[in-house]
């Protein structure tokens, strides 16, 4: 006699929704994987054209470049041991900048370049520098001829010309002071006045960026130096600020400092002796800005020594401010739908800014919160995403 069929018992409820959890899982995995791939596959395309640079600790490879006129992408891959910058340079002027490339990691610098020939920096200012060659383009040719009027740019350039002046006069004068009290071996004096002539500096900083030379010799930090704050070449704003807060002495100072006066006077005469085009007075600007937001803020890297990073960013929000109401007649005709975006962003870090105020100036940077810096950069980056519509508005993008 046959034994009668025992009914297989069913998967038990929680098995069931278990099996039906994974093949959810995997479905969603999928496409999480399909979409990944779309977007790196299109990011691939975008940067299709992107130039990859590789710095080493004494050189860059490639070390010369071609490219043609336009917008173009690198990609800096930083090899060496320390963080490093990369620059664009015209002559002595620096077309476009990154700085603090941390070591293993990579950056990608977008510039819009004319035709011409171009040094680039690689790694510690002692290295040699590489060359970049920008070829014309049928587009580049067509957008030299459509450049529109110069006139209307006269007046603000005049006024900034003005501006950069008067406060070339005040750093001179705040570094005399700081010389003076170094020279008569004032320590807590000399820390006093550091910060107003740091300040006075950084209202200066985006037309002095420009100038490759005079800025890595007055504003340079010790890490782009072979042997750091012990390197013979280390001077500058920084090198003050090493001794006076870190150090806290004052030896063998005074020639540093002699020679910090006479960059800023060089400085001065050589921001009234170069132009400004009408496309580079936000650029400089913006470019200030994106440097606050993505590497200055976070670090603090800025004033290590004396943690004075918000006394600067103040003063840079200050020459934003003089900048903006500079061109607002123009915007007002121009672009009057973008002045809104323009004074809250203005406004929002300001008032960032004005919530670390203490009697004698700002909060010490090391007393920030990792959270509070982040809204700091959060708002700079803001201010340089809404002066970015400057140019186009007023038809100088692509120039």
């Amino acid at each position: 006699m046959s034994k009668p069929n025992t009914p297989q018992a069913s998967p038990p409820r929680a098995l069931r929704w278990a099996v039906a959890g994974s093949v959810v899982v995997m479905i969603a995995a999928g496409g999480l994987f399909y979409y990944a791939s779309k977007m790196a596959a299109a990011k691939r395309q975008h940067n299709h054209d992107e130039v990859v640079v590789n710095i080493h600790p004494g050189s860059c490879e490639p070390n010369a470049l071609t490219v043609p006129a336009g917008r173009a992408s690198f990609r800096i891959v930083n090899r060496s041991d320390r963080a490093v910058e990369w620059e664009i340079l015209d002559g002595v002027l620096v077309v476009e900048e990154r700085e603090n490339i941390a070591p293993g990691l990579s950056q990608v610098i977008n510039a819009n370049l004319q035709p011409g020939d171009y040094a680039i920096t690689c790694g510690l200012l002692s290295n040699p520098r590489g060359t970049l060659h920008v070829t014309p383009t049928a587009a580049s040719d067509a957008a030299a001829k459509a450049k529109p009027s110069m006139v209307a740019f006269v007046g603000p350039l005049s006024e900034f010309r003005v501006y950069l002046a008067s406060q070339s006069s005040a750093l001179i004068k705040a570094v005399t002071a700081l010389n003076g009290a170094i020279e008569s071996g004032d320590l807590s004096q000399a820390q006093a006045l550091y910060l107003p002539a740091r300040a006075a500096y950084q209202r200066l900083a985006p037309a002095a960026q420009r100038l490759a030379e005079l800025d890595n010799s007055i504003n340079a930090r010790a890490d782009y130096f072979e042997k750091r704050e012990q390197d013979p070449a280390f001077v500058g704003f920084h090198r003050l600020e090493y001794a006076l807060f870190q150090q806290r002495k004052l030896d063998e100072l005074t020639p540093v400092a002699q020679r910090l006066l006479s960059d800023v006077t060089a400085l001065k005469q050589q921001l009234l002796a170069q132009s400004l085009p009408p496309e580079q007075l936000v650029n400089i600007i913006v470019r200030n800005l994106n440097t606050l937001a993505d590497v200055r803020a976070a670090s603090g890297e800025e004033e290590r020594y004396s943690h004075s990073d918000l006394n600067g960013f103040a003063a840079n929000a200050q020459t934003a401010r003089k900048v903006v109401d500079l061109l607002r007649p123009m915007l007002t005709k121009s672009a009057a739908d973008l002045l809104p975006k323009i004074d809250k962003a203005l406004a929002d870090f300001d008032s960032e800014l004005n919530s670390y105020k203490i009697k004698d100036g700002y909060a010490s940077y090391d007393s920030v919160s990792g959270a509070q810096r982040k809204q700091i950069a959060d708002k700079a980056q803001a201010l340089a995403d809404a002066l970015d519509g400057i140019d186009p508005a007023l038809g100088l993008s692509g120039l």
